[in-house]
């Protein structure tokens, strides 16, 4: 599994963390005071990066959890079909179909950046 654990307290907004099995991108991170009898309290919020959904989480600061590793990588669009688009991997030559945004107006031969995490893939 392309994962990592580490420390509630590392995590800042805009990086990526494992809420619910799924990874997500953090919006909003705050932490609430020790109390008197127990551990500062982290507040996490994120959205989905491949479902768009939100989520929160709450844990103490020294609780661990995990990262995922999420890859960033450079694709060139082969054929459009739709709103189905083929993608070729500028690295390993690897051709995949995609999933085309909404607001995206691809043409064959187009580079696109593209992130992927265990074989699931969005267009940036």
């Amino acid at each position: 599994m392309a994962k990592e654990q580490t420390e509630v307290r590392e995590l800042d907004e805009g990086s990526y963390v494992m809420m619910d099995e799924t990874p997500c991108k953090i919006t909003s991170y705050s932490t609430a005071k020790p109390g008197k009898h127990g551990s500062a309290k982290a507040r996490i919020e994120g959205k989905g990066v491949f479902d768009s959904k939100k989520r929160s989480l709450s844990q103490p600061v020294d609780a661990k959890v995990w990262v995922p590793i999420i890859e960033r990588k450079q694709g060139q669009v082969v054929n459009v079909d739709g709103d189905e688009i083929q993608v070729m991997d500028l690295e390993t030559y690897e051709t995949f179909v995609m999933v085309s945004p909404d607001e995206a107006d691809l043409s064959p031969d187009d580079e696109i950046e593209f992130l992927e995490y265990e074989g699931q893939r969005k267009i940036v």
